[in-house]
């Protein structure tokens, strides 16, 4: 299957029909990638993702490919040939032998629906720990993995159990658990540490929301009222269960979180007009 969605995707800053896309230029050699999320042509957190990928590559010991004010008007010059509402872009920056090519391309939104941001997602545990979580590289065996598990356990995400039984993050997203008025998540340390997550936090200290970094352990589950997840196309969505245990998706923090967070997102596609 063609990971490019869409009619054209960029390669190394040329327009090319996604007919010749080849997704060995993605998953061949090394990759190293953001996805954004973007609205009427518009990203959201731009300059942020941009500072990861930077920081990606440098942690990763490679080849700065693109700067950023290439990718915004290479950005532009993709979303202007091709309108499309809300969709998630891919930017890639593969290595491959002594081939280096960078990619921004579209690829299939998968957008929870009104019903699973009301009744909340199921989620399983899965033993499995990023090798570096400070860098957003693609993993394609784990990815794999994952992937045949959650289709055989029909859940939307897997929450990462590492050797000490600590729920790190998913493997799509950040996860956050809720007792009371209090939030809890994983250390900057152990985890990919998300643009959405980000976000949140900086929320929750601007409203004087509590958050208490560390890792929760797989047998405190039962404790916590709720647990959400975090994520560009998820952005604030609840966990009806993770494995047998069951939350409260009607938590009130849920729902102010997100709409918090959305405010937060469409102002960031103004501060990419200036």
């Amino acid at each position: 299957m063609n990971e490019c969605y869409g009619n054209h995707f960029i390669l190394n800053g040329e327009m090319e029909p996604s007919a010749s896309f080849e997704n060995s230029l993605v998953y061949e050699g090394d990759s190293i990638y953001e996805v954004i999320r973007v609205k009427k042509g518009l990203p959201y957190f731009f300059y942020d993702h941009m500072e990861r990928l930077e920081a990606s590559v440098r942690f990763q010991n490679k080849t700065n490919l693109a700067d950023p004010e290439k990718i915004k008007n290479d950005i532009l010059k993709l979303t202007r040939s091709e309108r499309i509402k809300e969709i998630n872009l891919k930017i890639v920056y593969n290595y491959n032998n002594e081939e280096s090519n960078y990619l921004v391309y579209y690829i299939q939104p998968a957008y929870p629906t009104s019903d699973q941001y009301k009744n909340g997602v199921k989620a399983v545990l899965y033993e499995a720990e990023r090798k570096d979580p400070q860098s957003k590289v693609i993993n394609h065996k784990l990815r794999s993995s994952i992937y045949h598990t959650l289709i055989l356990d029909g859940s939307y995400e897997a929450l990462l159990v590492n050797l000490k039984d600590c729920i790190t993050e998913g493997s799509r997203s950040n996860i956050f658990f809720i007792k009371g008025e209090k939030l809890f998540t994983a250390p900057d340390s152990a985890v990919l540490s998300g643009i959405t997550r980000k976000y949140i936090i900086d929320i929750c200290k601007e409203n004087k929301i509590v958050v208490e970094q560390r890792c929760v352990k797989k047998a405190e589950l039962p404790e916590f009222d709720s647990v959400l997840m975090s994520g560009t196309s998820p952005m604030v969505l609840p966990f009806c269960c993770v494995d047998k245990h069951y939350f409260d998706v009607s938590n009130p923090l849920i729902e102010r979180l997100r709409k918090l967070y959305l405010a937060k997102a469409e102002e960031s596609i103004r501060s990419f007009l200036r």
